[in-house]
């Protein structure tokens, strides 16, 4: 499954650099603390992608300031958000650091660090404000790597004359106009226009048709590139996949078991009603392990993200919950929606 990097990005031609080992704060101080509280002998670290690289770094810094006898471990587990947890290394070790992502639930075992980008996001905003926005309302939204700037983001938009919408969503989202690749109940509010602004273009698709009545704004304050959300090209793709999978006559069916990205309801369901499907469990869902799998169509009931990054990478057809309902007959074909994730593990 791909991901936006939580690193660099693409800064050619924006005038704009990046200064992360200055300004980003691995809030050292806290973990040291949790070890003495804990006397702890292990610490786990994990990093999103895109921060992989960094890791050595972060843990030479903890080694010259933990006790000798403290070891340091790197998760080497793929990671791709707060969901996305190493749960092997965390039960082995006596503290657990997430890097990059807030927490998707509080737990005592679990320290989470945010990162945030430390890029300018006003002028994005302004162009925004010239180019796209229109009328007195907007709803906000953006990732978890500018929540240390939504405020600002709110105010700068207040002042230009909108009204600015915003709430928090279900408890899948820490903070009031956060969305997640795989959930935007954040964007539930009353405008007709949402800017979002942050990198990725599954976000704001993922906005755009969960909302279809409203006009989705990207404003990409790292690559300085302003678009609107179009959903056309996505719904072909998905309508092709859904086509292909109107003959298959066997369906792997998918329970990915990830701590985070599990809904074993939908796929019970589907198993118990459909003799030709087949239960499958994975953690890492990729097309080169379903390829050995003798299906003629799978369906995803992990991260949505496997379905809309990847799902063209796949060789037979792989579809969504409702997709797959679809494909057999059960829902019409208009009625297809995108797949948000629900709820905490």
């Amino acid at each position: 499954m791909s991901q936006e990097s939580y690193s660099e990005g693409d800064l050619r031609n924006t005038g704009m650099s990046l200064k992360h080992d200055r300004e980003w704060d691995y809030e050292l101080d806290r973990i040291v603390d949790a070890v003495e509280e804990r006397d702890a002998d292990k610490v786990g670290l994990q990093f999103p992608e895109g921060l992989k690289r960094r890791g050595p770094r972060v843990a030479d810094d903890l080694r010259e300031i933990l006790p000798d006898d403290v070891t340091v471990v790197i998760s080497g587990q793929p990671c791709y958000g707060a969901c996305d947890l190493d749960t092997y290394l965390m039960r082995r070790t006596d503290v657990f650091v997430h890097f990059g992502h807030s927490p998707m639930k509080e737990s005592d075992k679990i320290i989470y660090v945010p990162l945030f980008s430390n890029v300018e996001v006003l002028p994005s905003v302004d162009r925004a404000i010239d180019e796209e926005l229109a009328g007195d309302d907007v709803g906000l939204v953006t990732t978890a790597q500018h929540m240390n700037r939504f405020e600002e983001m709110r105010e700068h938009l207040e002042d230009a004359g909108y009204t600015v919408h915003t709430r928090k969503g279900d408890d899948r989202l820490t903070h009031e106009g956060q969305v997640l690749g795989c959930n935007y109940a954040s964007a539930d509010i009353d405008a007709d226009q949402i800017l979002y602004v942050g990198g990725g273009k599954f976000h704001p698709l993922g906005l755009a048709m969960e909302h279809p009545d409203k006009k989705v704004v990207i404003a990409d304050p790292v690559n300085n590139v302003l678009t609107v959300a179009d959903t056309e090209k996505f719904m072909k793709q998905r309508y092709g996949a859904v086509h292909r999978a109107m003959d298959a006559e066997k369906f792997g069916v998918i329970f990915c078991t990830k701590i985070g990205q599990g809904r074993w309801d939908q796929a019970e369901e589907i198993v118990d009603n459909n003799d030709d499907a087949y239960l499958i469990t994975m953690d890492e869902v990729t097309p080169d392990r379903l390829r050995n799998f003798d299906m003629d169509a799978f369906v995803n009931t992990g991260c949505p993200r496997i379905t809309t990054d990847d799902g063209p990478q796949f060789h037979k057809p792989m579809l969504t919950p409702q997709e797959y309902r679809i494909a057999i007959g059960e829902e019409p074909l208009d009625a297809l929606e995108f797949d948000t994730f629900h709820g905490t593990w």
